[in-house]
């Protein structure tokens, strides 16, 4: 099965939506920018129907480095979870 491209994605938008496959892509990249701009300030997304993005603060832990089995600190460090919505998750499954 192939990837589902970014040219695919806009030409679906655009085929949903009655518009432009270039009006779609311009509708998808705000998104983008909303998304990203309101994780940033409030710490999460909601995707209703969807799931939503989460800012989360990893604490520093110990790890190990897999080529020579040698123990290292990993620092702290913050990352971007998605949380899947309950209904989104069993219509896929």
């Amino acid at each position: 099965m192939a990837k589902f491209t970014k040219t695919q994605m806009h030409q679906a938008l655009a085929d949903l939506m009655g518009t432009s496959k270039k009006e779609a892509g311009e509708f998808w990249e705000k998104f983008v920018e909303l998304t990203i701009d309101q994780v940033k300030s409030e710490g999460e997304m909601p995707l209703p129907g969807l799931g939503k993005l989460v800012k989360v603060h990893r604490k520093a832990r110990m790890g190990r480095n897999p080529a020579t089995g040698e123990s290292i600190q990993i620092a702290a460090k913050t990352v971007v979870k998605f949380r899947v919505a309950k209904a989104a998750k069993e219509a896929v499954l």
